[in-house]
């Protein structure tokens, strides 16, 4: 394990004085080879109580970000977020993990005979009362080999399980588009939660709005950009989550 170091804290000299020093800490399982590719696993271990969020933070909070320009033999990292708790506070509804997360990496090196020397940086939220941006040094070697762990397979199965037959109506309106998309999908928990994402993260999505008809679910969404005007939206770069009881589905791609 290799452990990574806290930079900075971006708040007020007041409001810096009443936070910990250490909120969050990373380490590096340095986990295995397979097929050409290395699967390792990042831990990111919070004060008790304090959280971090999913790629999509819901109403509030702040994305994790991955900068992995400082290593060497990389050609791409690939990185599995495991499956989100939904938190309500304050009448607003967010995704992430309390405590600690484990997010397994799939790391592709330009050659696979030789060690990836992986350095970089990630940078998250950190929330209890308040809301903290944090930057994680991340470093180290992982050679070709290695064995594989029970922690890390564990963190890899901590995934949704995947859904198909997406169907999508898309429609103008005045700065952007009102997507409805539909899926034949059970309910995993007391109540539906849905997220609908694309890959760009400058377009902002509205909460969906969620109804069922028997085993299907449809949610409808607005989705304006930066221009604030219709644009095109690329089907197969709909993704739709459904959350509940401790599970997810997921679809990715209108049909």
């Amino acid at each position: 394990m290799i452990r990574a170091l806290l930079i900075a804290l971006c708040l007020p000299a007041a409001a810096a004085a009443q936070i910990p020093s250490e909120l969050a800490r990373a380490d590096l399982n340095l986990g295995w080879r397979e097929d050409g590719v290395h699967v390792a696993g990042l831990r990111i271990r919070m004060l008790p109580g304090w959280k971090t969020y999913w790629r999509a933070p819901g109403d509030s909070g702040i994305p994790p970000t991955f900068n992995w320009s400082g290593s060497d033999n990389l050609k791409a990292v690939r990185v599995q977020y495991p499956v989100p708790e939904v938190f309500y506070t304050d009448g607003m509804r967010s995704f992430g993990y309390h405590d600690e997360v484990t997010f397994p990496l799939w790391i592709e090196p330009q050659d696979p005979s030789r060690p990836v020397t992986l350095k970089g940086e990630m940078e998250l939220g950190v929330c209890d009362d308040v809301c903290v941006p944090v930057t994680l040094r991340i470093g180290g070697a992982l050679p070709p080999g290695g064995q594989r762990g029970p922690d890390l397979s564990a963190a890899i199965q901590d995934r949704p399980e995947r859904a198909h037959g997406l169907r999508c109506d898309i429609l103008p309106i005045e700065d952007g588009l009102q997507l409805s998309v539909e899926l034949d999908s059970p309910r995993l928990g007391t109540e539906d939660v849905a997220v609908v994402e694309t890959s760009d993260p400058t377009i902002w999505v509205s909460t969906p709005e969620v109804s069922r008809s028997g085993g299907r679910l449809r949610a409808v969404v607005d989705m304006v950009p930066l221009q604030a005007k219709p644009f095109a939206l690329a089907r197969s770069d709909v993704r739709l989550t459904i959350l509940g009881g401790g599970r997810a589905v997921e679809a990715l791609g209108c049909d």
